[in-house]
């Protein structure tokens, strides 16, 4: 069966049998967002981070959960001096769930938030060795009929360890 999302009902069904809905996260969301991270490649944060996400930018994140459980996530954020942007920090997709399309669509979901009815970009930083998301950003822009600036951002040497690469920035917009 080919996934189907319908935004306005804030559901999407990814196979027969199969439903994934997009919430608001919650506080107790935050410990199944970090063991999404820890169980994946993904940049690992503290517990802590996702459950100040959780609390603090619940209007800007979005999990998507399948009976209950987390099996995707964005943590994003308005800049207080970029108030039409929203800054993606991380995007998680379980290993269950990839290849559906499923970052995508959280990231419609957030877009179509009312807490995002003033934004015209999309910002995220990623690592050149990261090409999944690259991918994931690019199509989004297409998907959008709008533009996707790469420009370089936090430079390797900003890092205090050797093992982080350089982050480039992706915008996209204006939606």
């Amino acid at each position: 069966m080919k996934g189907e999302v319908n935004i306005n009902s804030q559901t999407a069904t990814l196979k027969p049998s199969s439903t994934v809905t997009f919430e608001k996260p919650t506080l107790e969301d935050g410990a199944a967002m970090w063991e999404l991270v820890n169980n994946s490649t993904l940049d690992q944060n503290s517990a802590y981070k996702y459950i100040m996400m959780c609390e603090h930018f619940a209007e800007t994140c979005v999990v998507a959960k399948e009976d209950d459980k987390v099996v995707g996530f964005v943590t994003a954020f308005i800049p207080p001096e970029r108030q039409d942007v929203v800054f993606v920090w991380q995007i998680g997709v379980d290993a269950s769930q990839r290849g559906k399309g499923l970052a995508s669509k959280i990231l419609n979901e957030l877009i179509s938030r009312e807490a995002c009815r003033d934004i015209r970009f999309l910002q995220a930083t990623v690592t050149p060795s990261n090409k999944a998301s690259q991918s994931l950003f690019k199509r989004f822009a297409r998907e959008k009929q709008t533009k996707c600036e790469v420009s370089e951002c936090f430079k390797e040497e900003l890092f205090p360890s050797d093992e982080h690469e350089e982050e480039l920035s992706y915008l996209i917009g204006p939606f």
